[in-house]
């Protein structure tokens, strides 16, 4: 059996530090077989503002580090709240700067939208993601409403029903590279 490592790059929607969005990933980091080794980002705040005019062949070295953080990733994971119906501003300005390129390309993919209500937030990440060719489907994208109540400070999964839901999110995610 080989002992190279699937990486994946997680990414959380959430720049307050401990989210729902950064337990959510760290619970999945967690719960992912072992030949899964997962990086959780947490450099939104330090992307500058989306610019066209800097997207250039020498675009600022925070969005380098971060577009090479996802070349390098065999895989995606991005958990999100919604804000006033929306994705958060510092994660759309992040994935902006990869719409000139091809990184997410046939990229394979987990979105997680969790939030109050998320509808509206969850529709948009489909729709960005979709838009940068991010390889995800059906199985590989989840929708947590009333996300207070389903975990814990700890990052303790306290609902059953979200619990199945995100274990069978993993085993998908999963499949996607076994």
């Amino acid at each position: 059996m080989s002992s190279v490592k699937i990486k994946i790059l997680a990414i959380s929607g959430s720049t307050r530090k401990n989210s729902s969005s950064f337990k959510f990933l760290k619970y999945i980091s967690e719960h992912l077989k072992p030949q899964f080794e997962v990086d959780i980002f947490e450099g939104l705040t330090n992307i500058p503002h989306f610019n066209p005019d800097l997207d250039t062949e020498n675009p600022p070295e925070e969005v380098v580090s971060f577009r090479n953080k996802i070349a390098e990733a065999d895989g995606i994971l991005i958990c999100t709240p919604e804000y006033v119906f929306s994705l958060p501003g510092s994660l759309k300005n992040a994935l902006e700067w990869c719409v000139s390129t091809t990184l997410f390309s046939n990229k394979k993919t987990g979105l997680i939208t969790a939030s109050a209500s998320g509808e509206m937030g969850h529709e948009q990440l489909i729709l960005v993601m979709k838009t940068l060719e991010a390889n995800f489907n059906d199985a590989t994208q989840l929708l947590i409403q009333g996300v207070r109540g389903k975990i814990n400070d700890e990052g303790k999964i306290t609902n059953e029903e979200t619990a199945i839901a995100l274990q069978n999110f993993v085993n998908n995610f999963e499949n996607q590279f076994l």
